[in-house]
């Protein structure tokens, strides 16, 4: 049966929009009907070379919909359940699942490797981030499908793939961010935004939002924001100065660029935390000097899909949206349909923030 899908044909090319034949899922398989996928930076970063995966692909990892049917073996979902997509299922075998950081599980993205549909006219397709989710129906890994939770719209689920588990990780699992203290957030964007609310429900005192435009000020002050700084040459200083000369406690780097990682380090006050979220590429070099890292006493890591683990954390994210405390439809900037993608990625190339949705 043939589907509609943005596939990436080569890296550097422009997407395209055309049909593909999908296989009924075969054992340990689930196939699913896309109710809705965000349009992230990392689909960016794959189209453009920054991560590398086997091409021609179909691109989309953040994504929910409906089981239309299940393989062989499948027992903890059935057609006509909704579903969102897990674009990093972990193993529970390698060394890193053994220590509990499913999140950096070695095996996460095997099957990118996989062949998983064709193209009309016969072509070999990979799922770019292991759920191809750029598409109206996908087949995946019975690993990569959890349950929507209780109180959750459909489309509105699609976030919590990655943007959501991200930002909202990014600032209770790696930063841990603790009742009144001071955090600032580089990027508004989807995961920015995720942060930004993150921050909020974890209590701190005051929250500053950083991005290179100022039209993003009101998305930032809506997720909880409580100061806006416009990037530029003095944005620690001036982040300083909304800190009584201190710095913040936490800054979460959403946007993988190293002026931003460092400017993000600068606005650390002295034995703060510095996260780094955002995935930027190897010409992205950042310095420090010795004697900084000794003075300043700041702990600067890394952060993979929010150090979460979704089956852990997407009961949690429920709590959160049931009780008012998280609001998906404020990272939503945009609906589109699916021959909207390639202008959201120009868009996203031009530097307009939150999260376009597509609809199916």
């Amino acid at each position: 049966m043939a589907v509609r899908a943005a596939v990436l044909p080569a890296v550097g090319s422009p997407l395209e929009i055309t049909g593909i034949e999908l296989p009924e899922p075969g054992p340990g398989q689930v196939r699913v009907r896309l109710a809705a996928a965000g349009v992230c930076h990392s689909d960016l970063s794959l189209s453009d070379g920054t991560m590398r995966v086997p091409v021609p692909a179909v691109l989309g990892h953040e994504g929910a919909g409906t089981v239309v049917a299940v393989g062989e073996g499948v027992t903890h979902v059935a057609a006509g359940d909704g579903v969102v997509l897990n674009w990093a299922p972990s193993c529970g075998a390698c060394h890193a699942c053994s220590l509990g950081e499913v999140w950096l599980c070695a095996k996460a993205l095997s099957g990118t490797g996989d062949v998983y549909a064709r193209t009309t006219g016969g072509t070999d397709l990979h799922p770019g981030l292991n759920v191809a989710a750029f598409a109206e129906e996908t087949v995946v890994s019975a690993a990569c499908v959890l349950p929507v939770p209780d109180g959750v719209p459909l489309t509105d689920a699609a976030l919590l793939g990655c943007a959501v588990l991200t930002g909202y990780g990014a600032v209770h699992h790696s930063a841990r961010v603790r009742q009144g203290e001071t955090v600032a957030v580089f990027g508004v964007g989807g995961v920015g935004l995720s942060a930004l609310q993150a921050a909020r429900i974890a209590g701190a005192s005051q929250i500053v939002a950083v991005d290179v435009s100022a039209e993003k000020e009101e998305l930032a002050r809506a997720a909880g924001a409580t100061d806006y700084v416009v990037a530029s040459d003095t944005t620690a200083r001036d982040i300083r100065g909304l800190t009584g000369k201190q710095g913040v406690d936490v800054a979460v780097e959403c946007a993988g660029r190293a002026v931003s990682i460092r400017a993000a380090w600068d606005s650390t006050r002295r034995g703060g935390r510095t996260t780094v979220v955002g995935i930027g590429g190897k010409d992205q070099q950042v310095t420090f000097n010795a004697l900084e890292i000794f003075h300043w006493g700041r702990t600067l890591s890394g952060c993979v899909y929010g150090n979460s683990d979704p089956a852990v954390d997407l009961p949690v994210l429920a709590g959160h949206i049931r009780a008012g405390r998280l609001d998906l439809g404020a990272l939503v900037t945009e609906r589109i349909s699916l021959d909207g993608i390639p202008a959201a990625f120009e868009n996203m190339l031009a530097g307009k923030g939150g999260r376009a949705l597509v609809v199916f």
